[in-house]
């Protein structure tokens, strides 16, 4: 027994030895040129302060919708999903962080054999009964850092599926606000709908006077009352419109349909400084950069381990325990017996399996390198896009304020000028159909803005915090 601890102890001396000779290499993170140059703006952002540091909590002011993406970030079945795929890659993680330990197995058997009186043995024994408790325990030792890659890929999987639950909690807050915001600015289209139902109504009773007082014909009044059938066909289609983005904003919530309570378009301000922060803060604050970069690191350690099957192996095993003819002999001190084996196995010819192994490694860590630059660049020119229409919005919306208000003028003066008998019913048709679109279109403009902060805020990565 003590040749067997000493030959044992010598063994893992040798294992401890050669750990030091790895060949599994640490990852850096690759030089890339496209971070440089990610936003196409004249104004290179020098501040490393991005408002995707900023929670959803104080990006949102309105307290309806701060109530909604609570209960989106509870309930909704994807973030749920994600949720149940970090624990799978939790599980493969911890799998990996065992790959250092032994494997032991406990064994209880009982063999009876029945010898053949022609046999070798038959002539001295008819049957033969075994009985056996035992334990085996195997252990490879790491030289090669095959089991630390393997490790280190667990961890990074796991990393990735937790960026993935981010990135979906980020598109989720996204979606809710932006289809909360669309529902307000429906409810705004709609109040002035009804409000221009109204006024057509009693421009139908006005027009009606002027025909019977001979200042205007009958295809006047036939024009007014399509106009006025033409509003009211529109707050059909607005009150359809906003029926069907309750039922989408109930199942952003994960809930069964219902009506949505909010507050108004005016009330909505979102105050958040727009900062870009440098190029370099996508690696950090956006999910889905995040993510694929993992996967770079897991592919790489998965090289490494490929690598590694080129080289020798060091196996440890040992076996013991009682074995006797007599079951009440089992536990005698005369029953125990023990082996240990240790050995170093060198694949020589596997029909070229090892190297396809590798070969294939490398090419899909490659895939998951182009993959990784491909997130970073789309991410880059997501901003980009968000930060222009921000900027394109904003402009536009002076525009269409002093656009709004021309129309109203030219309207009233229209009407007044008709009821005068010193304008056409043709000009106060045109001035007041060109009202009421630039009013709607001022309304999609604010909701454009509104999203557009919102489209920067995700694609920066904000959300998730």
């Amino acid at each position: 027994m003590n040749s067997i601890i000493n030959k044992t102890l010598i063994v893992v001396v040798m294992a401890t030895t050669l750990q030091s000779c790895f060949v599994a290499k640490d990852y850096t993170r690759p030089e890339l040129d496209e971070t440089e140059h990610l936003y196409r703006t004249d104004n290179l952002p020098q501040d490393s302060l991005s408002m995707a540091d900023v929670s959803w909590k104080d990006m949102f002011t309105d307290t309806y919708l701060q109530q909604y993406v609570e209960e989106g970030l509870q309930n909704n079945l994807d973030i749920r999903v994600a949720i149940q795929q970090m624990a799978a890659a939790e599980a493969y993680m911890k799998q990996g962080k065992a790959g250092y330990l032994p494997s032991f197995n406990a064994n209880a058997q009982m063999t009876h054999q029945e010898l053949s009186e022609n046999s070798q043995f038959g002539g001295f024994f008819s049957s033969i009964d075994q009985y056996e408790l035992s334990g085996s325990l195997s252990w490879e030792a790491d030289i090669w850092g095959k089991i630390r890659s393997n490790k280190r890929a667990g961890e990074a999987s796991y990393l990735q599926s937790v960026a993935a639950h981010q990135a979906v909690k980020t598109q989720l807050v996204s979606a809710i606000a932006t289809t909360y915001y669309q529902l307000v600015a429906l409810d705004a289209q709609l109040k002035i709908t009804e409000q221009t139902i109204a006024t057509r109504d009693s421009s139908v009773y006005t027009i009606k006077e002027l025909k019977n007082a001979g200042q205007v014909n009958q295809v006047a009044v036939d024009q007014n009352i399509a106009q006025y059938n033409n509003a009211k066909a529109l707050k059909v289609e607005l009150e359809a419109a906003i029926f069907k983005t309750e039922n989408t904003l109930n199942l952003l919530l994960g809930r069964p349909a219902a009506t949505i309570e909010r507050s108004a378009l005016d009330n909505q301000q979102l105050e958040a400084d727009i900062k870009l922060g440098v190029p370099a803060t996508l690696l950090r604050n956006r999910p889905d950069v995040m993510a694929a970069e993992y996967g770079l690191i897991n592919a790489f350690e998965m090289t490494n381990v490929a690598r590694s099957d080129f080289y020798p192996s060091l196996t440890l095993t040992a076996t013991g325990g009682f074995q006797s003819l007599e079951l009440d002999e089992l536990f005698n001190a005369n029953s125990l017996f023990a082996n240990i084996i240790g050995g170093l196995a060198q694949p020589i010819f596997n029909k070229r399996a090892i190297k396809t192994q590798h070969e294939v490694a490398v090419a899909q860590q490659e895939q998951a390198l182009l993959n990784f630059k491909k997130t970073l660049l789309t991410a880059g020119n997501e901003v980009s896009n968000a930060l222009y229409d921000y900027n394109a919005e904003t402009e536009k919306f002076e525009f269409r304020e002093k656009e709004v208000k021309a129309l109203r003028n030219a309207e009233a003066n229209s009407e007044e000028l008709l009821k005068n008998g010193y304008a056409n019913y043709l000009d106060l048709l045109t001035a007041r159909q060109s009202a009421l679109s630039a009013e709607l279109n001022m309304i999609d403009n604010k909701l454009n803005q509104l999203l557009s902060v919102v489209n920067l805020y995700e694609a920066l990565g904000g959300g998730w915090k």
